[in-house]
């Protein structure tokens, strides 16, 4: 890490830099609040650009506090959300939160992190609490939320719960005693009500550290919610193609935030890429390379740009086909669905007329063109699906 890589490098915003580099000076461990809510049981590569920078703090001998959320994952975070959320049941949101943490812990060391679940604070709270900790918020400052006031202005229905979601995040600061909370630029708001909460109660209020949101696959920011994502869990072929997929413009940001390269590095990354110096495939085959090492290991990683090279520079085969069994013929359109290959035949017939199936290499023009048992041949749909007819 370069030394001014800290408070600079990944970083969208810090709130106030200048107290926050003074608690820093002064050697003491800090409390670093990351908070998820689990409601769904994948976390992808944009939650990793926070986590990497916890693990660099922790590396200095800070101490890192995850707080799962699992009352307010029943909620639903409101930020940048048109409508209210389905709720989730307590199993529900459990049985994520387990999967989250193995998650969590590829990045951040798991022997250096304090785990703590809501349900220890807010399971024993109060009515006269619940009704104190609203009464330190006032409906204006709550309408200053961009997504709250959108749906307000709008006639959009906005309940009291969802309007609580910040003020319960905001406890949790307290709960915890944080010095640091870190988070996306969309989490602002709900951070910086935990700074103004731990001051009314007379506590020195949290440093505010947030990390920029990174474009997914269609160019939108990356969420589960746009089905854009790159998953942590994802098979590191799958992977590795998902990062290929990305526009050029991406790739400057996501060497910054997820790899090692020095800055000035990346520096001439952008530079070359504004001159038109440098292919991009190559820097993403690279980035994708490293990415994949990551959350796999390097082996899986160099298996899997063989494996992109071999399927889509070089136009061969995959290594691995699946099989599908045939008991008599049937026509190219029957076969790709019953293989998965199509969700059903009127879009087997627009993936033909759109020329995205191929029959053995050879473009595929005929709904009727037949396929008979152990023909072996490959049917090929798009640049990633495969089936060998046996």
């Amino acid at each position: 890490m370069e030394p001014n890589d800290l408070l600079s490098r990944g970083v969208a915003e810090v709130i106030v830099e200048a107290e926050l580099r003074q608690r820093l000076a002064a050697g003491k461990p800090l409390r670093l609040k990351q908070g998820f809510d689990p409601t769904k049981p994948d976390m992808h590569i944009g939650h990793a650009v926070g986590l990497r920078k916890l693990r660099m703090f922790q590396d200095l001998g800070h101490q890192v506090v995850l707080i799962v959320g699992d009352w307010t994952a029943q909620i639903g975070d409101p930020s940048g959300r048109d409508e209210a959320r389905t709720r989730l049941t307590a199993d529900e949101v459990r049985q994520n939160a387990e999967t989250y943490m193995e998650q969590f812990f590829r990045v951040v060391d798991r022997q250096r992190t304090e785990v703590r679940w809501q349900s220890e604070w807010f399971g024993t709270f109060t009515l006269e609490q619940a009704l104190d900790l609203t009464g330190r918020f006032t409906l204006a400052q709550m309408l200053a939320h961009e997504t709250f006031r959108k749906r307000y202005d709008s006639g959009s229905p906005l309940t009291i719960l969802e309007l609580m979601y910040p003020m319960l995040q905001a406890y949790d600061s307290v709960a915890i005693n944080a010095d640091v909370e870190f988070g996306g630029t969309d989490q602002k708001f709900n951070i910086l009500a935990g700074r103004e909460l731990m001051g009314q109660l007379g506590m020195t209020p949290q440093q505010v550290l947030l990390v920029p949101l990174i474009p997914g696959t269609d160019g939108r920011k990356m969420s589960k919610t746009f089905l854009n994502t790159v998953d942590i869990r994802m098979p590191p072929n799958e992977m590795f193609g998902r990062i290929m997929s990305m526009s050029d413009e991406v790739l400057p940001l996501y060497f910054e935030v997820l790899s090692h390269r020095p800055m000035s590095e990346v520096a001439t990354i952008r530079q070359s890429l504004v001159e038109g110096s440098v292919n991009p495939r190559d820097l993403k085959l690279s980035l994708a390379r490293e990415v994949v090492a990551q959350f796999h290991s390097p082996t899986d990683g160099q298996a899997a740009e063989e494996a992109f090279i071999r399927q889509f520079v070089n136009r061969e085969l995959p290594e691995v086909i699946p099989e599908h069994q045939l008991d008599a013929p049937v026509t190219i359109i029957e076969v790709m669905v019953a293989a998965g290959l199509a969700a059903s035949k009127s879009e087997a017939r627009r993936l033909i007329d759109g020329g995205g199936v191929k029959l053995d290499g050879e473009r595929v023009t005929s709904y009727e063109q037949t396929v008979s048992p152990g023909a072996n041949v490959v049917i090929q749909v798009g640049r990633r699906k495969f089936i060998r007819i046996i």
